[in-house]
């Protein structure tokens, strides 16, 4: 069957999924495979439980009924689907990328233009060939804008996103030492997220957000003429300035697109956010949200789901910050936590994933980071933090599972703790152990 033809069942039935457990009717069941499963094994049952159609690229699993289409690889069948889908919308399309702060940044942006706009955005963390492509598919023509979050852990992965995505505005929060497995060296890590600034430079009406004080992202968007700046420093289109840091972000900004000062207290932690912020604040003047809007947006923006969020427990308060890490994340929050005038800090670090041969080298360095600052208590957590502990006074335990007895013998109060590990580490499940 033809992609037109397909098409032409996805409006009439623009419902997809590629999980029978979320199936609905009047879905579009798509068959995806991997490494341990395969998809095409439960068309039948996609049918049985509501789907209308099921989308299949292995014959023996097809019934004599025209519920089945049969193609030749349904995840190329569900990416043309969602390219050829973006194609009849003539709206802005902002494609996010970036080592530190993309998702985050993401919410921010999403909430601000919420405020003038109805915004598709990616939920969740779903920014990959297969999350990109199903959040195109719930594109309506209700929407005004879409802002569309690419991640990546190899070469080439952004550019694929965004010949499927086709954005025509971009931004990349910055570029930092994470997947090094997977893209071989920072520079390969550069080369591949510039490939969202080589996309937007190729299109007609491409404009991209570019932080100023990123030195990398000056560099390698140099060449290109249509850009919005943002920053800390004079000269650019938005440059805003932090004025309090006790422990949440307020921020005074000013734009080329607004006048005077605004101020917006924020209910976020780490100066590190500033940079997330100004991109929200900046793109939001660049599409005309109001000054007051777009302090009220963030202003009530409560970050979730493990990311830099502050919990009261008992006496203590602790950063959750147990999403993702890799050295540069790593590196800024035990700066951040150093640096405050709290008293009693602890910090609990996990091991980063996905460095490769560059893992006890970047590990190593997080625990000269950790050594520079007077903590109250330090912990490591995991295998990789366990091979380059020379050096380091503080304890150590080789999974979480060791590191919640430990911290189920000892009693912690009155203590800020930083908890900050790699998605894999799962570090919080710590929080039941600390009482």
């Amino acid at each position: 069957m033809i992609l037109e033809d397909i098409y032409k069942i996805y409006q009439q039935y623009p419902q997809v999924s590629t999980d029978t457990r979320k199936i609905e009717a009047g879905t579009i069941f798509f068959a995806l495979k991997g490494p341990n499963f395969n998809g095409n094994e439960f068309a039948e049952r996609a049918l049985e439980i509501g789907a209308e159609y099921v989308v299949i690229d292995q014959p023996e699993y097809k019934k004599e009924s025209e519920k089945y289409i049969m193609v030749d690889d349904v995840l190329t069948t569900l990416q043309n689907l969602a390219s050829y889908h973006r194609k009849q919308f003539n709206i802005p399309v902002l494609g996010i990328t970036g080592t530190n702060g993309k998702t985050t940044t993401k919410e921010l942006i999403k909430v601000v233009l919420d405020k003038k706009y109805n915004v598709l955005a990616t939920e969740g963390n779903f920014n990959n060939h297969i999350g990109v492509p199903l959040t195109l598919l719930k594109l309506n023509s209700k929407h005004q804008i879409a802002v569309i979050e690419m991640g990546a852990n190899h070469q080439g992965e952004i550019d694929l996103l965004c010949k499927i995505t086709e954005p025509n505005f971009g931004l990349i929060t910055n570029i930092g030492k994470a997947h090094l497995e997977g893209f071989g060296s920072y520079q390969g890590v550069i080369d591949a997220k510039k490939e969202l600034y080589d996309n937007i430079n190729s299109s007609a009406d491409g404009i991209v957000f570019i932080n100023n004080e990123d030195e990398v992202l000056r560099s390698i968007s140099a060449g290109m003429s249509a850009k919005i700046t943002y920053g800390k420093r004079d000269g650019v289109d938005l440059r805003g300035e932090l004025t309090e840091n006790n422990p949440c972000l307020k921020i005074k900004y000013e734009s080329s697109y607004s006048v005077g000062e605004n101020i917006i207290e924020t209910q976020m932690i780490g100066s590190y956010n500033m940079d997330n912020i100004l991109a929200a604040v900046c793109i939001g003047s660049y599409f005309e949200v109001n000054d007051e809007d777009i302090i009220e947006a963030v202003s009530n923006y409560i970050p979730g789901n493990n990311r830099s969020q502050i919990i009261k427990q008992g006496s203590n308060t602790i950063i959750l910050d147990a999403y993702n890490a890799n050295p540069v994340s790593m590196e800024l929050a035990i700066a951040e936590l150093g640096n405050s005038n709290v008293e009693n800090k602890i910090v609990i670090l996990g091991d980063m994933f996905e460095l490769g041969d560059y893992s006890s080298e970047e590990h190593l360095k997080v625990v000269d980071v950790l050594n520079r600052y007077e903590f109250q208590k330090s912990i490591l957590v995991g295998e990789e933090f366990g091979s380059v502990l020379t050096g380091f006074s503080g304890e150590h335990f080789n999974d979480t599972e060791s590191a919640m007895e430990g911290l189920r013998s000892s009693k912690i109060e009155n203590s800020t703790i930083l908890i900050k590990g790699s998605r894999g580490m799962k570090l919080e499940e710590l929080l039941e152990a600390i009482k």
